[in-house]
Formats: C-alpha cells, sequence, structure tokens
C-alpha cells in the first residue's frame, strides 16, 4: 500500500535527505551503516533498486505518482513517499534538476577488491579523480564499453554523490565497484601495495599517460593479456609518476592537430573500446 504524503512544510525534517544534507552528511562516515544517497529519476531509480539498494522515501511530483513512479512506488510497499505539486517542489534545492522523482536509500556495503575482480578480466582503476562529472562519466563508459568492474583510490570523488550518479544513469549500480584500500584493507597503500594486489589477481597494469616511451593503444601485447587493469589519472596531472613507474605497460592516445590530452572521461571511452573489444567480441558471440 503506498504511503502518500503531500508536503506542506518544507522545514519537515523529512526533506533534509533531499535539500539541506551535504554529500558528507549524507555519507556519515562516523556510522557508515546509517549512510545514504540520493538516486534521481525513475530509470536510475529502477536500476538501484534491482542492483538491492533499499529506499528510505521518495520525493516527487504529485503527477507522476499514478504515472511513471507508479510501478517503483509499488516495489517499495509502505516506504514515504512525499509529494506535491512541481511549482511548489522547485523551491527545494536541486529538484529542478530531477526528472520529477528522487529516492533516498542507504549506501551499501561496499565489495571487497578480490570480489569485484572475481572473474573479470577487463577493470578500470581510476587514481584520485575528484571530479564527481568524470567519475560518472568513467563508469557509464565502463559499463558500456567491457569493463568487468572499477577499482578507485581513496582520494577519487565518491561514486554515489548525487551528480555522479546522474551523469552515468545508473550505470554505478551495474559495474561492480570499491575503493583500493578504503574500509576493508587497513594500511594498503597505493601505488605500491595497491599494484602488488592487482598482481596477484593475475592483472597486467596499463598506464594511460603522455610519454614518449608508450606503446599505442593497438599493441597487439595488449590484446594478448588476459587480465588488464587500465589505470587513470585525476584531471590535469594525470597519473603520478610512482603509479606509471610501477605499471607493465604505458599507452598513448594518438592526437592530431596538437592537441595533447583528452579529458579522462574522454579517454577512458576510448581506451576501454578498443581494450575491451576482444572480451567484448566473446560476449556477443
Amino acid at each position: 500500500m503506498a504511503n502518500i504524503i503531500e508536503i506542506t512544510d518544507f522545514s519537515a525534517p523529512e526533506l533534509d535527505v533531499y535539500a539541506r544534507l551535504t554529500e558528507g552528511q549524507l555519507l556519515n562516515r562516523h556510522e557508515p551503516e546509517k549512510g545514504m544517497f540520493i538516486a534521481e529519476s525513475p530509470r536510475v531509480i529502477e536500476r538501484a533498486l534491482d542492483a538491492g539498494c533499499r529506499p528510505v522515501s521518495f520525493l516527487a511530483e504529485g503527477r507522476h505518482v499514478e504515472t511513471q513512479a507508479a510501478e517503483l512506488i509499488r516495489r517499495c510497499g509502505d516506504v514515504p513517499v512525499y509529494t506535491a505539486d512541481f511549482e511548489v517542489l522547485k523551491h527545494l534545492t536541486g529538484f529542478p534538476l530531477t526528472r520529477g522523482m528522487l529516492c533516498a536509500m542507504r549506501r551499501p556495503a561496499l565489495p571487497s577488491v578480490e570480489e569485484v575482480c572475481a572473474g573479470a578480466k577487463r577493470i578500470a582503476v581510476l587514481e584520485d579523480i575528484v571530479n564527481p562529472t568524470n567519475v560518472g562519466a568513467v563508469f557509464r563508459s565502463a559499463a558500456a564499453l567491457g569493463m568487468d568492474g572499477v577499482l578507485l583510490t581513496p582520494a577519487c570523488s565518491d561514486p554515489l554523490y548525487r551528480r555522479a550518479i546522474r551523469v552515468s544513469m545508473g550505470t554505478v549500480f551495474q559495474v561492480p565497484w570499491t575503493f583500493l584500500g578504503k574500509g576493508e584493507t587497513d594500511g594498503e597503500e597505493w601505488p605500491e601495495t595497491g599494484m602488488e594486489r592487482l598482481s596477484r589477481l593475475g592483472f597486467r597494469t596499463v598506464a594511460m599517460a603522455l610519454r614518449e616511451d608508450s606503446v599505442g593503444l593497438d599493441d597487439p601485447r595488449l590484446k594478448a593479456e588476459e587480465k588488464l587493469a587500465v589505470i587513470l589519472g585525476t584531471e590535469g596531472d594525470g597519473l603520478a609518476d610512482g603509479t606509471i613507474a610501477a605499471c607493465d605497460y604505458t599507452v598513448r592516445i594518438p592526437m592530431s592537430h596538437g592537441v595533447d590530452s583528452l579529458n579522462v572521461a574522454a579517454a577512458s571511452a576510448v581506451a576501454f573500446w578498443e581494450l575491451g573489444r576482444l572480451k567484448m567480441g566473446e560476449n556477443q558471440k
């Protein structure tokens, strides 16, 4: 039975999660089991529910409750559904960015690195990428272009930040991911012990970097590797020198017209397409 609650008081504490809590407050580092995130739009919410995420409440335009949001609300039993007309809801911070529906959800427990990598042939590793837009875009490319999982260094923006989820179109719920050395392996350092861990799991490592001694993205040796970890660096500075030195390969995307590099999200799409094609071809047979 749907639990529909019409909004009459913008200061109601139940709306804090949508309008007043910061990403840090939602994350709740002191009590991670109580952490939450915000999913936007019916398609993204559906993907989150399919992945097993637990809803806390909905915020929706009244006209959607009986239409595009109806099935999602039905799936969630008596979870509170806060609703009002759009002219009312637009006064809540951030609501005009959505497609008529928000859902507050509990953050799921992160899997281990070993769980993410189990059975994987191609994974992406993100080093210190702090822009949530880029993180979301990389996830969307990873989902579409043959990556089996994503690992992030602790300094990366969280994939469950609201903007990252929105840009990824919910693919953060479809591609397995976790942080390296965050919350499940005390004392692990990147790149030293993190690289060693990838090696133990059978991965050869590929640094995407602007170096004169780089091999081409279409190098046959890369295609011959059974398991590859494609490592992408932060905006501007790229990968750390120590990371590049520790990798098995350094790869550069060929450029023209004097362009020296691509945005990390664009570079990820090119790299994932080229290095994931063999695996994608196998999956389509």
